[in-house]
């Protein structure tokens, strides 16, 4: 004879149901656990390296890439003797805007990513500055920017 079932009684479903509750509730929180715990960061498989295909213990010498050199920045000043503009870039004096452009020109096929500063005097029209300006775009510069004089503002 078979034994009846303490869970389900005759015409009584209620306990079967009561019985069910707690499993669900450990099935959530066991996927809320592994969800929380789950890492979604890529996992790294290799890591580049250079290893040395002699065997043995010595110390193998890697060639060693220099850095670029840092520069400082080009400083194209630009006075004004009441007539006729003068240019000095970088501490040195150049005779014309066509000579101004030579130059940046020249640096600017180095490769090397700086900033050309302009420095008008307050006194040097408008258009002289413009032309130094679009010189400096011209000679293949991404930034130009002006200099501030603080004592100014």
């Amino acid at each position: 004879m078979k034994r009846p079932s303490p869970l389900v009684q005759q015409g009584n479903q209620t306990d079967l149901d009561s019985a069910m509750t707690p499993m669900i509730d450990v099935v959530f929180l066991l996927l809320v656990f592994f969800v929380w715990t789950a890492s979604f960061q890529m996992i790294e498989y290799v890591l580049p390296s250079e290893m040395s295909s002699q065997a043995g213990s010595a110390p193998v010498e890697n060639p060693i890439e220099e850095p670029p050199k840092d520069f400082d920045d080009i400083v194209v000043r630009i006075d004004w003797d009441g007539q006729a503009p003068s240019y000095i870039v970088n501490e040195q004096t150049v005779a014309s805007l066509k000579e101004v452009q030579q130059r940046l020109t020249a640096i600017s096929e180095l490769e090397i990513v700086t900033p050309v500063i302009l420095h008008p005097e307050p006194v040097v029209p408008l258009g002289v500055v413009i032309e130094v300006y679009d010189s400096a775009k011209l000679s293949g510069f991404a930034e130009v920017s002006f200099a501030v004089n603080p004592q100014g503002l």
